[in-house]
């Protein structure tokens, strides 16, 4: 079976969310598939069954095809470092920090990489199912290339081109991608994809014939605007959260720094029918919530001056509610943050923490890459994962404030600040649903919980079963199947 690729006319098309459904489309009608993508730039990762980062995108596409995640589902991540540089992560382990230019000076040595993670892949999986990154007829980068033009051309994969109807001007982003396309993957383009259709969909029928006669191309499907809230990929993605409040009891502040990283932290209070989650981007008291959550950041220091420079660092001091920090959050809670050797900062730093937490942070070299199920507050078997530089001595992995674990008829609202604050390095510790609940019960003993792992499968399942019902899957598969 040939390989499928998945390209868009911009980026925020769609092309994450598609390959995610169509994983689970094929990986329910039977096959092995694996999800991929060549280069990915994203703050938000996750640790594979190797002990490896890769992006959350390929993560949740994994997922979906109920397979364990693996290092070669995304052989090149890129994370933000600031002031142009970006840190380098080839085959789930940092390579180091380099500017754009350097970045590209070696493009060829990455290319190698992307060839022979993709070529292990085909060696165990039915189906690969790329996707593209951005457009694929950036005429300037054609040559620096790694998601698009370069996978289509080195594995001859069958395209799938999907376009954003939500943001208008599709007609001119469909023709214009198509008249610039590469041959190769014009010649092997099965058909186009409309996406994020709002209203009656009776309205595009003269769309698709316009698309089909005049660009030579068929239009596979329509697909109307549905939200998916797991693993938004960036801050674009992230306006896309629809919150399904029925009954919120507790409000949350989520702190929106500009390194805001790992948003999937967020999903399970996204999804959470009792909390009323609001992200904070700038300043504004915090009064009237019931808790502030300080999320992971890929920049800390820089996140921690942020803080200070907009007046929320004041804010969070004189809050005498809960306050949560994960990871990159966690440290900021810590007297002092120390990066002797530009790690986490662009130079050798000391920068003044919260202090609520009697501890440092040290920044060093490698990465703790990790994942298990892990015992954390007064509860076994928490899955998760850490994804950090920073050390701390005397709290290396949680910490909880004063009172803060007797979760009976205490309520840690009523406590001071330096009682009611808590935090660790695992991602993913609210996604337990006994801790979660008996920590928010604190806040609010009306609070009752829900069950997240069920709700991610719906969303998941339900977004592929929409894909299916307004996709021609039997068409791709004619396509992938034909010789």
């Amino acid at each position: 079976m040939k390989p499928l690729a998945v390209f868009g006319t911009s980026s925020d098309a769609g092309k994450t969310t598609l390959v995610m459904a169509l994983c689970r489309i094929f990986a329910d009608q039977g096959l092995k598939v694996a999800p991929f993508k060549a280069q990915n730039v994203s703050n938000n990762s996750a640790v594979t069954k190797e002990g490896r980062e890769i992006s959350r995108a390929q993560c949740l596409q994994a997922e979906a095809a109920r397979v364990e995640p693996s290092y070669l589902f995304n052989p090149v991540l890129l994370k933000s470092h600031g002031n142009g540089s970006v840190q380098v992560i080839v085959n789930g382990l940092v390579y180091q920090n380099q500017s754009i230019a350097v970045y590209y000076a070696e493009i060829d040595r990455l290319k190698q990489q992307v060839k022979q993670a993709f070529s292990l892949l085909q060696q165990d999986y039915d189906l690969i199912v790329a996707e593209g990154a951005g457009s694929p007829v950036e005429l300037n980068l054609l040559n620096k290339d790694l998601s698009n033009t370069f996978v289509a051309n080195s594995f001859n994969t069958k395209n799938i081109l999907v376009a954003d109807i939500e943001r208008g001007g599709v007609f001119a982003s469909i023709y214009g991608t198509l008249e610039l396309m590469d041959p190769v993957m014009r010649s092997n383009l099965i058909g186009v994809v409309i996406n994020k259709f709002r209203g009656d969909r009776r309205f595009f029928d003269e769309g698709e014939k316009i698309i089909a006669e005049r660009f030579g191309v068929p239009v596979l499907g329509v697909l109307p605007f549905k939200p998916l809230n797991i693993d938004m990929e960036d801050s674009q993605s992230l306006r896309n959260y629809r919150q399904r409040l029925i009954d919120a009891k507790i409000r949350v502040a989520v702190i929106a720094y500009p390194g805001l990283s790992n948003y999937n932290d967020l999903d399970v209070l996204m999804g959470d029918p009792e909390l009323y989650v609001e992200l904070i981007h700038d300043y504004r008291p915090l009064e009237s919530f019931d808790m502030v959550l300080l999320p992971g950041s890929k920049t800390v220091i820089r996140d921690l001056q942020w803080l200070k420079n907009q007046g929320l660092f004041e804010e969070i001091l004189q809050f005498n509610k809960p306050v949560f920090g994960i990871c990159g959050g966690y440290q900021m809670l810590c007297q002092s943050l120390h990066d002797p050797d530009a790690i986490e900062h662009e130079s050798a730093i000391v920068e003044t923490g919260l202090s609520f937490i009697d501890d440092t942070v040290l920044y060093q070299s490698p990465k703790i890459l990790a994942r298990g199920h892990y015992q954390l507050f007064t509860y076994a078997g928490i899955s998760g994962y850490e994804i950090h530089c920073g050390r701390m001595d005397k709290y290396p992995l949680y910490y909880q404030g004063g009172l803060f674990g007797r979760i009976d008829s205490l309520s840690i609202a009523t406590l001071p600040p330096s009682l009611a604050v808590a935090g660790t390095h695992v991602h993913g510790v609210f996604d337990h649903d006994e801790f979660r609940t008996d920590y928010f019960k604190t806040i609010n003993p009306q609070y009752q919980g829900y069950a997240y792992a069920h709700y991610r499968e719906a969303e998941i399942q339900g977004f592929a079963d929409m894909v299916a019902e307004n996709l021609d899957i039997a068409a791709i598969l004619q396509a992938l199947q034909a010789s």
